[in-house]
């Protein structure tokens, strides 16, 4: 019903004010640009295409006259073998415009693409926690290509047309400029629609790109292998059915209405058109038998007027699609000026070598407001919500000395998976600083933050690519012989070597072809790959049952060896050899030390180990 609304507000409001932006327009130059000199070629082509349309009713005219007056066989088969030669040419001419514009409209795909995913990337976690997936794609789908026919269809459209339009006109004129006058009376019934119709159309453009979004989106979601599963779980097929038919629907809805406010509006032009070549052969023709204007001519002005209004009608509907191709360049542009929170220095420096300590300083975060990070035709809402977000760490201060093992405990949303995203600088901190080897990470190249944190998440999220392939993304230059070294010391060569494809085995989506502490190993042999000198462990053994927490542990303990390392565990089992264990609770850092000395405090800690192993805690 919501989409329906929105498709009729579009098709029956009176305007859609926001028309055609001049900014938006000299932005797109900005893409342009890179291809000026193919669009001077194919704007040359457009020229020579419009006069040679325009050449032919005045040869077809000369032959008329050669006929009536009686001429020679010879000049009016000359002139016919000219006609077919221009015919010709105009052939040859045409394919290679239509090269011209499509190679020209394809480069501008590629470089929006481009710049839209590059940009992307750029974004911070949370710009991905809101936003559909299948609204993003979309944007790099659907808008992208509707950008590309401003370009590829009417750019070519609005050259020839209006070359062809000028000579077309001033031959007409030449030839009689009463028929002339007299035909462009009705040109007005031309024009009055186009801006009316061009506004009408951009709204129902929007609706259809938010209405594809939403159909995309759900396909996106639903489709994946954890969305496919929570439907069977607990989902209804036939609400998900009814649901994607009416944004399906909704898409069908709009597009036949476009199809025809846009097929009136060229019918009518049309209409106009053999009016206005009914009265050229009216008046001409009686022009013609009074003697004040040759027979050659009437045909000419004829053919002349379908290449004037032929052009008159391209034109007034190019209004149009320009108007729906900015609207694409809008939602593309929408993305573009999302500004990055997290954002590389122009002096940024590299982690220094050697050994690397992590440090937080006062560290005071929030997890930033929707209206910093998102947009809200991404996030499916109205509007987005601007309110600050609520600080979960508060004055954060500890630091792991190079080789050391630091854990964090506490109980959930204590803050511990948030300075796991803090330290490889997936958010900024708002007040205080993080530091790797002694240096804020915000003075550090991403690059080479990457180089030095390796991080394992609970989910051991892999890629739907083969084995091979989600092992290189951390080591593109590795060798076969390094992806099964990491493998074996990831205790898992034996498994990867039984597969019959072995490393090209392929994963399948999020790695589910493989078991949790499978997919675990997988991505510490994916760490190992990379040799990190600082690791983060966030829950890397959680939800994993006691054989493969073993077989995983085994892993990790090789992974961390020799390695500067936080833990996060809610396990206390997988901490107690820490060097140091903080305990946070509401954000803030409660107790530190090691696992004795801790159980001997008597505090948080040890009753987070009394809760989980239901044993007394003997207090020296």
């Amino acid at each position: 019903m919501t989409a329906w609304s929105a498709l009729s507000r579009a098709t029956h409001a009176r305007d859609d004010r926001r028309g055609i932006s001049r900014a938006t327009l000299r932005r797109v130059m900005t893409y342009a640009r890179p291809h000026r000199a193919r669009i001077a070629a194919f704007v040359a082509v457009g020229v020579v295409e419009a006069v040679l349309a325009v050449a032919t009713p005045l040869l077809a005219g000369r032959v008329v006259n050669e006929i009536v007056a009686g001429g020679s066989t010879s000049t009016v088969v000359g002139l016919a073998v000219l006609i077919a030669g221009l015919a010709l040419a105009g052939t040859a001419l045409g394919l290679l415009g239509r090269w011209l514009s499509s190679t020209l409209g394809e480069g501008l795909i590629l470089d929006l693409r481009t710049a839209v995913f590059d940009h992307v990337q750029r974004m911070p976690v949370a710009f991905f926690t809101r936003t559909r997936t299948g609204a993003l794609v979309s944007r790099l789908d659907n808008d992208v290509l509707g950008a590309q026919r401003a370009f590829s269809d009417t750019l070519s459209g609005i050259v020839s047309n209006t070359v062809t339009l000028l000579l077309a006109l001033a031959a007409m004129l030449t030839l009689s400029w009463q028929v002339t006058v007299l035909a462009l009376l009705l040109l007005p019934v031309f024009l009055l629609p186009a801006r009316r119709i061009g506004r009408q159309l951009a709204g129902l453009q929007r609706v259809a790109a938010e209405s594809n979004a939403a159909m995309t989106g759900q396909t996106t979601e639903r489709f994946s292998a954890p969305g496919a599963t929570l439907v069977k779980l607990y989902g209804s097929p036939d609400a998900e059915s009814a649901r994607f038919a009416a944004r399906a629907r909704a898409v069908r809805d709009v597009g036949v209405r476009t199809a025809m406010v846009q097929w009136t509006f060229i019918s009518a032009l049309t209409l106009v058109s053999a009016l206005a070549l009914a009265l050229v052969y009216g008046l001409g023709g009686t022009y013609a038998l009074g003697g004040s204007l040759e027979p050659g001519a009437v045909v000419a002005l004829a053919l002349l007027l379908t290449r004037l209004y032929a052009p008159l009608t391209a034109l007034a509907s190019a209004r149009v699609d320009i108007a729906s191709a900015v609207v694409s360049f809008e939602r593309v542009f929408e993305v573009l000026d999302l500004v990055p929170l997290v954002r590389e220095r122009p002096d940024a420096r590299e982690v220094p070598d050697g050994p690397v300590s992590v440090e937080l300083d006062g560290v005071t975060f929030a997890y930033p407001a929707a209206d910093r990070v998102s947009l809200a035709s991404l996030e499916d809402v109205a509007r987005l919500d601007g309110r600050g977000g609520v600080d979960v760490l508060h004055d954060v201060s500890f630091a792991v000395q190079p080789g050391q093992v630091v854990a964090l405990v506490g109980s959930s949303g204590a803050g511990k998976s948030t300075i796991a995203s803090l330290v490889p600088r997936l958010y900024d901190a708002d007040a205080g600083a993080v530091r790797l080897g002694g240096v804020d990470v915000r003075d550090l190249t991403a690059a080479s933050i990457r180089r030095t944190v390796g991080v394992v998440t609970q989910d051991g999220h892999l890629f739907h690519e083969s084995l091979r392939d989600n092992l290189l993304l951390a080591a593109p230059g590795a060798t076969d012989d390094d992806l099964w070294d990491a493998l074996t010391r990831a205790r898992l060569a034996d498994l990867v070597a039984a597969l019959p494809d072995g490393l090209d085995t392929v994963v399948g989506e999020r790695g589910y072809r493989f078991s949790g502490g499978e997919r675990q190993r997988l991505t510490i042999a994916r760490l190992l790959l990379a040799r990190p000198r600082v690791v983060l462990l966030d829950e890397a053994t959680a939800h994993l049952d006691a054989t493969s927490e073993a077989a995983v542990q085994e892993a990790l303990d090789e992974a961390l060896e020799g390695r500067t390392a936080i833990v996060i565990a809610h396990r206390l089992s997988t901490v107690r050899a820490a060097d140091c264990i903080l305990v946070l609770e509401g954000g803030r850092v409660v107790e530190r030390g090691r696992h004795e000395e801790l159980l001997a405090l008597g505090g948080r800690y040890a009753e987070l180990y009394r809760t989980q192993f239901g044993q007394p805690v003997a207090v020296a």
